[in-house]
Order: C-alpha cells, then structure tokens, then sequence
C-alpha cells in the first residue's frame, strides 16, 4: 500500500477509527471520526485522506465523518476490474455506506472526489441529504486538457513511476502560483509522496483511475434534477478547474458558487480556516448541525 501522504504534517487531535471494507472485491480504508449526522467526504485524485486533516476536528465536533480513500492511493487497495467509470466509483461509495449501517449522508467532494459525490447524488438522490462540490468539474474535460492529461499517463504507465517532467508539470497544478511564498511545504511534501508511489500501484489503480477521471462523461444536463441543499465552492487561482467551470456547474445546479480568492486547487489545505467555516456554515444551514 502506499503510505499516506500527509501534508500538513499535523497529529490527529480526536478519537478516529480506521475500518477496512471490503468493496467489489478490494479493501477500502476508511477513517472515521466524530458522532452525529453523517458527512462523507471524497479526496482529490493522488493525494488520500489526510487531505481532509484541518478540516476533521472541527466537522467531527458536529458529525460522524467519513472519509475513504481512492483505490490505490492511502491504505485502500487496488482499483476493482469491475470498475468503467465515475458512476462505477459512485456505486462502490454507496457500497462503502451500506456496509457501515448507513442509510442517508451528507457528501462534501474535492476534485475527483466531487466528480463520484455528483454521480452517488443521481444515482441514490434520497440518500445524500446535501452536497457540497469543491474545485471540481461535473462536465467532459475540456479536449487539450483531456489530452495532455491522457499523454502524462501514457508516460507514467511506460516507466512505472512519475518522471521529473511528469512530476514537474503536475505538482504546480494543485496549488495556487504563490504557494511557494506562502507555503513552501506544501509542493515539497507532495512532489515527494508522488516520487514514492509504488509501481505496482501506479499501474493497476492509478493510471487506470486517471483515465477514467479526464474520459469522464458530461453530466451537466443532470444536474438541475437534484433538490438537496447544495453549494460549489472554488479556489480562484485554480489551474485544472477554471473559475468558468464552477460558474457553468453552479448554475447547472441552480445553487450559490464562493470563490475562494487566491487559493489554488487543494483548497482545504492552502486556505483551511476558510473552508472549514464555509463548510459548517453550508451544514448548519442544510439543518445538518447545531448553531454552536
């Protein structure tokens, strides 16, 4: 498996349990925390659980969380055979809750995990009692886009690792263009997980995963069918999500957008305190949690 990334380099301040579930066929590690309604909530792709890290104790304080990591990427084991596509992700989700004794949820998503959140919502609307969409996109990947990201992993998939030209590209993606000046760890902290992914995972999960992500349907048209309390949040300096995207899928949506001003694509660690107040804000205001 590989070891958790953990960029904020900080130590679990709560009680949290660690579940392994067994899914089509695979092991998923879940952590779970906290007491309370249900919030799930989906990470980006090539970074894992503790993504979510500044986040968790204050959401914890007001809901069981739920947070489970992608196939190959965490403790989670390689991706299922069975699985085609983002509505396939959706359906192990759901798997994932029925499996835990859990019958309705909010879901919070950030990047791809935006994507499957989107997905398990029409799937099982009258399960996900609200959504919260972060830095993420529910329309086709745009085609220069789609391409490029298909050549990184043809490039990845022929040598096994993530070459410094892959590497050099990709890690400036996730963040804001100052983060250096602001947060030096941060690029360092993940270009170094990235370097230390195993081979065996970055072929059968992670190759496989991205292809499925950047080939990913256009659901926009979707979209307006879904009722429950809903919110797309987006960092302003995101560079893979434009700020054009979150505006189209807001409005898809009919649901309120804030843009998060100089923050980048993980935006629950390059803005923390702003995303955890939105997020309990939205919760509290879906009838999710207490006012205190």
């Amino acid at each position: 498996m590989q070891p958790a990334s953990s960029i904020p380099g900080t130590t679990p301040a709560l009680a949290e349990r660690h579940h392994l579930i067994e899914v089509d066929g695979s092991p998923m590690h879940v952590l779970d925390a906290g007491s309370g309604e249900v919030l799930l909530l989906g990470h980006s792709y090539l970074w894992d659980a503790e993504m979510w890290r500044p986040q968790l104790a204050a959401l914890a304080r007001h809901h069981r969380v739920i947070v489970p990591e992608l196939w190959g990427h965490g403790g989670s084991g390689r991706l299922p055979e069975s699985t085609r596509d983002l509505a396939g992700l959706a359906r192990q989700h759901l798997a994932l809750m029925d499996a835990l004794g859990i019958e309705r949820f909010a879901v919070c998503g950030l990047s791809v995990g935006g994507m499957w959140a989107f997905e398990l919502a029409c799937l099982a609307p009258h399960r996900v009692r609200a959504m919260a969409l972060l830095d993420t996109s529910i329309g086709a990947e745009p085609e220069p886009a789609r391409l490029r990201f298909f050549g990184m992993l043809d490039t990845v998939a022929r040598a096994g690792t993530l070459p410094p030209p892959v590497l050099d590209a990709v890690v400036p993606m996730f963040f804001a263009p100052d983060i250096v000046s602001r947060r030096p760890d941060l690029p360092v902290r993940f270009r170094a997980a990235l370097q230390a992914w195993p081979r065996e995972r970055l072929l059968d999960s992670v190759v496989p995963l991205g292809r499925i992500i950047f080939g990913r349907r256009d659901a926009l048209a979707e979209a307006p069918r879904l009722r429950m309390p809903r919110i797309v949040l987006h960092g302003a300096a995101d560079i893979p999500r434009s700020a054009e995207e979150a505006e189209r899928m807001a409005g898809a949506l009919g649901c309120p957008l804030i843009l998060l001003p100089g923050v980048g694509h993980i935006a629950s660690l390059e803005a923390p305190e702003l995303v955890t107040d939105h997020l309990l804000a939205f919760l509290r205001r879906a009838g999710l949690s207490d006012p205190g």
